[in-house]
């Protein structure tokens, strides 16, 4: 009898292993903690891991330097996806840009999230109107590696400016600017995210602060001249001191992969997402307005992966 008991807990211990053999630990990179990105990630993360049980697939999303962090990140294997903006989506896939010399033709597109709009914020007593404003100011331009450092860079480029044109080009990381406004150590800073934005929020509930407008001639070239870009405007009333819609440009926030990341586990991901899409869209108020079938072409400026494609098709989309 003893015998028979130790044999029976023996394969139960093989068969518990087995199913821990069968776990798959999936990556998701996202951006600083307290913009859009993060909550994206942890929010595709909860509703993966919900269905575990039944597709052995565990997920986390920790907090990265953003856009071109993530994408270097899945490139070179050390992440499955990530959230980044749709430009620098198509900029590695063309290897064009930052990375030029570097292109992702591995890239793969799964879907797209909430719109971006380049934000810029300033303190009411800066004297800061206009974008041209910000010559001789301190600016935080956002860390390298972010989707708002690299758009800042463009922008800069098309008005021919260089950082030598501000007082400050400070590099801080989303969670570190908003205090930085507030304590007077910079005149403005930039973000590149979905709205309403804790950072943003913190912001001005801590020193009166206006957002400025983006717009002129060479931002009309730079919509016109590249498909990612649109034109954009952040809501009036949305954050306190900005009782008027403000005018910019901006980008899709869009979930890539690899090519070389399997079918089935896009699969699951894409499956998690849509198959509790109404619970997706109450995680974020940046999500309440999605649309599957805006989700599944805008701003997809690479490859559709296969795991997508296949679901898509399922559900009669494609």
């Amino acid at each position: 009898m003893k015998i028979i008991k130790s044999l029976a807990f023996v394969g139960a211990m093989m068969a518990g292993t087995a199913v821990a053999a069968q776990e798959q630990f999936i990556t998701i990179g996202t951006g600083g903690q307290t913009g859009v990105y993060f909550v994206v990630g942890q929010s595709i993360c909860r509703l993966v891991n919900r269905g575990t049980a039944e597709h052995n697939l565990k997920c986390t999303a920790p907090s990265t330097g953003g856009s071109i962090a993530n994408i270097n990140a899945i490139m070179a294997g050390d992440m499955d996806m990530g959230v980044a903006q749709s430009d620098w989506q198509y900029h590695a896939y063309n290897g064009s840009s930052e990375f030029e010399g570097n292109k992702f033709d591995g890239g793969r597109a799964v879907f797209s999230v909430h719109g971006e709009p380049f934000t810029v914020i300033a303190r009411a007593d800066a004297g800061i109107a206009t974008f041209a404003d910000l010559k001789g100011k301190r600016v935080n331009i956002g860390n390298p590696g972010s989707g708002q450092y690299a758009t800042m860079q463009v922008v800069m480029d098309a008005l021919g400016w260089t950082m030598d044109d501000f007082a400050l080009a400070s590099e801080l990381k989303p969670a570190e600017q908003a205090a930085a406004l507030g304590d007077n150590k910079v005149d403005a800073i930039i973000y590149t995210v979905g709205h309403p934005n804790g950072s943003i929020q913190e912001a001005v509930s801590t020193v009166e602060a206006v957002l400025i407008p983006v717009t002129g001639p060479e931002i009309d070239a730079l919509i016109a001249e590249n498909p990612y870009y649109a034109a954009a405007s952040i809501p009036g009333g949305m954050y306190e001191g900005t009782a008027d819609e403000t005018n910019t440009f901006g980008v899709k926030a869009t979930f890539v992969t690899s090519a070389d990341v399997d079918d089935e586990v896009v699969y699951q991901v894409v499956k998690a997402v849509f198959d509790n899409f109404d619970r997706f869209k109450r995680l974020h108020p940046a999500f309440e307005n999605l649309t599957e079938e805006q989700m599944i072409k805008d701003g997809l400026s690479a490859p559709l992966h296969p795991g997508a494609e296949r679901y898509y098709k399922e559900r009669g989309w494609m």
